[in-house]
C-alpha cells in the first residue's frame, strides 16, 4: 500500500526507497512491533475486564497443575493484538502489483487460521465443560482454509514458474525434485495442506511455557526472511543452486512483520508472562511459517527451521501412540517441554535452551541451500 502511495505521489526518490524489499521488511517489522507494544497493555486490560484468563484445571495431571498454578487467571487470547499488528503491517508494506501474487493469499491464511484459533479460545474460555472446539472441528476448519489458499496459489505458481509448476525439492540433492502439478495439482494441494495445518498445530502445541513459542517463532522468521529473499532473487537463487520463484521475495516483508510481532508479544510474554497468545495467536503465526515454506518450495527445509516445533509435535504423537499400543508412556509428560519440567528443570531454563536450539537450527537451515 505504501509503495503504491509513493508511486501515486510521483516522488521518484520515495518510490524507489519503498521499492526495496529490505526497506519494506524493516518497516513491516517496526510497524508490527510498535502495534504490539502500544496496543498490548490496552488489550491486556480489556481481557482482564472480560475475565478471559488461562484455565489450568482439567489438564489430567496434578503435577502439571501444581507447576502452572501461578498462571491461572493470566489473560489469554493476546494473539489478537499480535496477529492484528502482523496483518496490518503486511497490508501497509507488502506489494500486491505485478508478479507479487503471493502477498494477499498469505494475509488471508494468517487471518483465517487466527479466526479458527479465536473460535477455539472463545469456546474454551466461556464453556467450562469444554476444552475448546472438537479436534474434528478445528482440523476441519484449518483444512478448508488451507485447501482454498493452496488452490489460490496453484494458478499463479503454475503460470509464473520457469519450470511449469510447483515442485518438491530435496535438500542436499539439487537434482532431485518431484513434480506436484499432475492430477490437476492435487499433489501440491495435499502437501500444502499438510504443511500449513501441520505447522500451525506444531506451534500451537509448543505454546505451553512463557515465551517458548514466541522466541522460536522469532528465530524461525529470521531464517525464512533470508530464504524468501534468496528464492525470490534471480541471481542469488542461481548462485545458491535453488529454484527461483518469481514474486516469492515479497514474503520477506511478511517475515519481517512476523518477527516484529513476535518480539512485540515477547515484551509481555516473557517470564513471568503478563499475557498468553492463545490459539488465536499460535495458529496464525504457525500458519505464516508454513505458508512461506510452501511459497518458496522449501517444505522439507521447514523441518530444520522449525525443528523445535517438530520435536514438540512428535513427542505428542509418540506419547499417544505408545500409550495406545503398549500401555506405557515414553515421556514423563508431553509435549516435550513438560517432560523437562517434570524432570526438575526450571521453566526459564527450558525456554532459553529451546531458543538456543532454535537459533542453531535456523543457521543450519541456511547452510542447506548451498549444498543442495
Amino acid at each position: 500500500m505504501l509503495h503504491w502511495l509513493a508511486t501515486w505521489m510521483e516522488s521518484a526518490h520515495l518510490a524507489r526507497l519503498f521499492g526495496y524489499i529490505s526497506t519494506r521488511t524493516a518497516g513491516a517489522a517496526i510497524t508490527a512491533f510498535l502495534i504490539a507494544v502500544l496496543c498490548g497493555p490496552r488489550v491486556i486490560r480489556w481481557l482482564q475486564r472480560q475475565g478471559i484468563g488461562e484455565r489450568i484445571d482439567g489438564t489430567g495431571s496434578q503435577t502439571l497443575e501444581k507447576l502452572h498454578a501461578h498462571k491461572k487467571g493470566t489473560p489469554t487470547m493476546g494473539g489478537l493484538f499480535v496477529v492484528s499488528g502482523i496483518v496490518l503491517a503486511c497490508a501497509l508494506w507488502m506489494r500486491f502489483d505485478g508478479p507479487n501474487h503471493f502477498s494477499l493469499p498469505g494475509i488471508v491464511l494468517i487471518a483465517g487460521f487466527a479466526g479458527v484459533g479465536f473460535w477455539d479460545d472463545w469456546v474454551k474460555l466461556h464453556d467450562t465443560k469444554k476444552r475448546g472446539i472438537s479436534k474434528r472441528q478445528k482440523q476441519g476448519a484449518l483444512t478448508l482454509i488451507a485447501v482454498a489458499v493452496a488452490a489460490w496459489l496453484l494458478g499463479p505458481a503454475a503460470l509464473e514458474s520457469q519450470i511449469g509448476g510447483p515442485h518438491l525439492y530435496v535438500p542436499f540433492f539439487k537434482d532431485v525434485s518431484f513434480d506436484l502439478t499432475g492430477w490437476f495439482g492435487l499433489p501440491f494441494v495435499a502437501i500444502a495442506v499438510l504443511v500449513l495445518t501441520g505447522s500451525a498445530n506444531a506451534v500451537n502445541l509448543t505454546d505451553g511455557l512463557d515465551g517458548l513459542a514466541t522466541g522460536c517463532i522469532a528465530t524461525a522468521s529470521l531464517a525464512y526472511a533470508g530464504i524468501t529473499y534468496f528464492v525470490g532473487h534471480a541471481e542469488l537463487s542461481q548462485y545458491l543452486l535453488v529454484e527461483h520463484v518469481p514474486g516469492a521475495g515479497e514474503a520477506t516483508v511478511m517475515m519481517g512483520a512476523l518477527l516484529g510481532g513476535a518480539l512485540g508479544f515477547l515484551w509481555f510474554n516473557s517470564a513471568p508472562a503478563l499475557v498468553f497468545m492463545g490459539d488465536v495467536g499460535s495458529l496464525g503465526l504457525g500458519g505464516a511459517l508454513g505458508y512461506v515454506a510452501v511459497v518458496t518450495r522449501t517444505e522439507l527445509v521447514l523441518f530444520v527451521v522449525g525443528g523445535v516445533f517438530v520435536a514438540e509435535a512428535l513427542s505428542v504423537m509418540i506419547q499417544v501412540a505408545s500409550f495406545k499400543l503398549r500401555g506405557k508412556r515414553v515421556f514423563l509428560c508431553a509435549p516435550l517441554h513438560h517432560h523437562f519440567q517434570f524432570g526438575g528443570m526450571p521453566e526459564t531454563r527450558v525456554v532459553v535452551r529451546a531458543w538456543v536450539v532454535s537459533a542453531l537450527l535456523a543457521m543450519t537451515s541456511l547452510a542447506l541451500f548451498k549444498v543442495r
